[in-house]
């Protein structure tokens, strides 16, 4: 009996949870040993009190806008019908390309994380952290092969649910 082929379908992949809270938390020490200075610097140089108010109050809203920045889990890895696009990523190569342009793609380690290398046709390469993603790695490596057949125009097969 034959199989439906799958289509796959728009995915976006935020930064892991993990990772996002350790920013935060860096973050946070960064704002106090900043506030720390001021109260000095307001305690030795005499400055007026209005100084320390001013800028507690500048860092209260930094940390905020960046902890409400960070709630909505921004995408990181984009894929779609057309191709893919990395952004907030330092290091990805090509930020984004079309399946057509891809020739293929392989696994590796990239600084301790594990990463798909997607090699393009003139040679430049993109870097996808699939470690460093919301969710399972092994789902989002094949999600990206989905998309990557389905691009090369690849028939595809669907997936028993036990394998997905």
């Amino acid at each position: 009996m034959p199989v439906d082929p799958v289509d796959p379908v728009d995915a976006e992949y935020p930064f892991a949870a993990h990772l996002v809270v350790r920013a935060l938390g860096v973050l946070l020490v960064a704002a106090a040993l900043v506030a720390g200075v001021l109260t000095l610097a307001v305690l030795v140089l005499d400055l007026p009190s209005p100084v320390l108010l001013v800028g507690a109050l500048v860092l209260l809203g930094l940390v905020l806008a960046v902890a409400c920045a960070a709630a909505l889990r921004p995408w990181v890895v984009r894929l779609d019908e057309d191709g893919f696009r990395v952004r907030l990523v330092r290091g990805a190569g090509v930020r984004a390309a079309r399946w057509s342009d891809v020739d293929d793609a392989a696994a590796t380690w990239v600084a301790g994380e594990r990463c798909v290398v997607l090699r393009l046709h003139d040679g430049r390469t993109s870097t996808l952290p699939a470690g460093a993603l919301g969710g399972n790695a092994d789902d989002f490596v094949r999600d990206l092969q989905d998309h990557l057949d389905h691009g090369h125009g690849y028939p595809r097969f669907a997936r028993p649910e036990s394998a997905r």
